[in-house]
């Protein structure tokens, strides 16, 4: 399975442009002859990682922990008067005030509630959502062949990136209805360690993966719209905004390019994933119902509580998870392509210059 892994992302669209050419004795061409015309990725080190390994999809995956699990839990401040906000509208009547009854209740270590499960649990959460967000790029554009990649490259995004989070999901749901627990109900655990021993005797393993399916209607729609959403943004800035082409700027050019590209995926994630994000709080709090009774209590309007807020994290939160994961990419010589150019048998097809 891994040979056939390796071969597609040796011939995948959206490759390194260095490839390696076999010569007739065995032996391998220098990388620096075979430089594919138009592209290139500068080396952050003298080794770089061959695109499509195992080494490069496990270093993606540790890329993934690191932007994930250290920005979600450098949020938690925020996502606890988030979630308060959505699930007790009465008494947390803005962000503003949510943060003040908080401190004025718990004091200021009341706001670091939930901050265990957050970290583990988006943590495993990008390790698989990055991880296997390559693997399904790769996997998918060789199945429909270079040009239709290229022509159809969005829906690749979509694609490969719906397939990851589904699975990225199954790992965060335990995490996450902890985390809810702890951060919405009061006085029923304060540590990780607490609540999941407690969720586990008075409902099961239900308890952990009741939320999954909101959680999937939540993230999925969400990461589709984070990674599709930021391909496309850095795509239009260096054709549009940047003066200069893309292997002509520095690291730190390329690092900004991607944090404004992230901040405006995130906006559009926050909007889109928002009401699948207040059910999920309100279903973990609420024992024995389920996503449609929860939905039908808050109405069209509950399901919006709490949107401003959530803006400002995910917009922050998924620019910030996407300078550290290039950041990650530069400092571990992962190969980071250009965006992708049409290749030259569609240019002679549609005589494209």
């Amino acid at each position: 399975m891994f040979t056939a892994l390796l071969d597609a992302a040796r011939n995948s669209p959206f490759r390194t442009p260095f490839t390696r050419v076999q010569c007739d004795d065995g032996t391998v061409a220098p990388t620096e002859k075979a430089v594919v015309p138009g592209r290139s990725v500068q080396a952050a080190a003298s080794r770089e990682v061959e695109f499509g390994s195992n080494e490069f999809f496990g270093l993606c995956a540790v890329g993934g922990i690191l932007s994930c699990g250290i920005t979600h839990t450098a949020v938690v401040p925020l996502d606890l008067v988030k979630c308060r906000l959505q699930v007790d509208q009465a008494k947390y009547k803005n962000l503003f005030h949510g943060f003040k009854v908080t401190i004025a209740e718990e004091g200021a270590r009341g706001l670091a509630k939930g901050w265990a499960p957050t970290f583990f649990g988006y943590s495993a959460q990008g390790a698989f959502k990055f991880g296997l967000y390559e693997v399904f790029k790769i996997q998918y554009a060789n199945m429909i062949g270079e040009e239709n990649a290229y022509l159809y490259r969005t829906w690749v995004y979509l694609g490969a990136s719906a397939s990851a989070e589904f699975f990225a999901d199954i790992a965060l749901a335990p995490l996450e209805a902890a985390k809810v627990k702890i951060q919405t109900m009061p006085g029923y655990a304060n540590t990780m360690r607490q609540a999941m021993p407690k969720m586990m005797g008075e409902e099961g393993i239900t308890a952990f993966y009741k939320g999954l399916v909101p959680l999937w209607c939540r993230q999925i729609p969400y990461t589709m719209m984070k990674f599709a959403c930021f391909e496309k943004t850095v795509e239009l800035l260096y054709k549009n905004v940047v003066p200069k082409p893309r292997d002509q700027c520095t690291k730190g050019e390329q690092l900004l390019v991607t944090f404004a590209a992230g901040y405006i995926a995130g906006v559009f994630c926050a909007v889109v994933s928002h009401p699948a994000d207040v059910v999920v709080s309100k279903l973990n709090q609420a024992k024995g119902s389920s996503a449609f009774d929860v939905a039908k209590q808050l109405g069209f309007m509950g399901m919006w509580n709490g949107l401003t807020p959530r803006i400002i994290m995910i917009g922050t939160l998924t620019a910030l998870q996407w300078f550290i994961y290039d950041g990650v990419k530069v400092a571990l010589s992962i190969p980071r392509p250009p965006p992708p150019e049409m290749p030259e048998s569609l240019k002679k097809k549609l005589n494209v210059e």
